[in-house]
């Protein structure tokens, strides 16, 4: 018994001493765990302080796929306006989800950017058509992006065209002033605008319509079933029915370069207006201009008929812009 007493003493010593060795390791442990930690979210704090990081290139697409994940509190108006950015000359971006009730206009203003700068970054064509839920890309200072057109253009030449300053182009885009650079290249250009024209396309405040009467689409720009043989056509412009006679007035001010009849327009005009842009008018049942005229927004320049290739009387209108067909919808208020 003796023995067995003492046996169970020397195990339960050499437990004790193996625990404690253990409890010491474990504690070394969770300390090193701690601090490491510490270190980690002391640096996490400088870097969100400075409110950079996201995207780096101007260039690089946003998918959706690229913010699975992301926390809903991390998207929307309040929580990344409140980032403090420094005035480095860097461009780095960020992403915003858009809610209901957002508007360009709004988001820029958050954000201290322009409307301009959102139209660009993001490449957006038509601004009627922004939706709940996209994806946009908000960079860290106002501008907007440019794309080389032919090589050997410069820093300089692109910082007189856009009347901004040259150096801090240069530097963003770390580039020298007067280095040649490709076409096709992009840069950020600073403090840069759109051009008016660019600006009216994605507003759709371009064009005007060409019928000022009441009037109701009966086809649509693009694929339809044709109303001659039911087959499945497309539409180079947009129908405008309403009463015999209705006057048509230019959409945009221009020359009229053409005016005439054939088998599938009738009597149809022609204008060339700024920006490659080009207007037809069809099925005219009387010609109110000629060619080589000038026209304004307030010329009329004929009457809705049902000459050529109609079903009963409408205005046709095709927009050409650089010779390819554009639905005329998305250019006029």
């Amino acid at each position: 018994m003796k023995k067995f007493l003492s046996s169970a003493k020397n195990k339960i010593e050499s437990l004790s001493l193996k625990n404690a060795l253990q409890c010491l390791s474990v504690t070394f442990g969770v300390c090193a765990l701690v601090l490491t930690c510490a270190v980690v979210f002391a640096n996490h704090r400088s870097s969100f302080v400075k409110g950079q990081g996201g995207f780096e290139s101007p260039t690089l697409p946003v998918s959706e796929e690229m913010f699975e994940g992301l926390a809903e509190g991390q998207t929307g108006l309040g929580e990344p306006s409140q980032l403090q950015f420094d005035d480095s000359m860097t461009v780095s971006y960020f992403s915003y989800r858009v809610r209901s009730g957002d508007m360009i206009g709004k988001i820029a203003e958050a954000f201290d950017v322009t409307s301009d700068t959102i139209i660009s970054v993001n490449n957006i064509r038509n601004s009627r058509l922004l939706q709940i839920g996209d994806y946009l890309k908000i960079p860290t200072m106002p501008g907007i992006l440019y794309t080389v057109k032919k090589d050997g253009e410069t820093v300089d030449t692109i910082a007189e065209k856009y009347k901004i300053d040259a150096i801090k182009c240069s530097a963003i885009n770390h580039i020298a002033l007067d280095s040649a650079i490709n076409a096709g290249s992009t840069l950020f250009v600073p403090d840069a605008e759109l051009d008016w024209v660019t600006r009216q396309e994605i507003n759709g405040d371009l064009f005007r319509k060409p019928i000022r009467a009441k009037w109701y689409r009966s086809s649509r720009f693009g694929w339809r079933e044709s109303p001659f043989t039911g087959a499945r056509s497309y539409h180079s412009g947009v129908d405008m029915a309403c009463p015999m006679g209705t006057l048509i007035y230019a959409a945009l001010p221009g020359k009229v370069t053409s005016t005439g009849y054939n088998a599938t327009y009738g009597n149809y005009v022609i204008i060339a207006h700024h920006s490659g842009y080009k207007t037809l008018y069809g099925h005219m049942s009387a010609i109110l201009c000629h060619s080589g005229q000038y026209v304004t927004q307030d010329s009329r320049i004929g009457k809705v008929g049902s000459t050529g290739l109609s079903t009963g009387p409408h205005l046709h209108f095709t927009v050409f812009k650089n010779g390819k067909q554009v639905n005329p919808e998305n250019l006029w208020n």
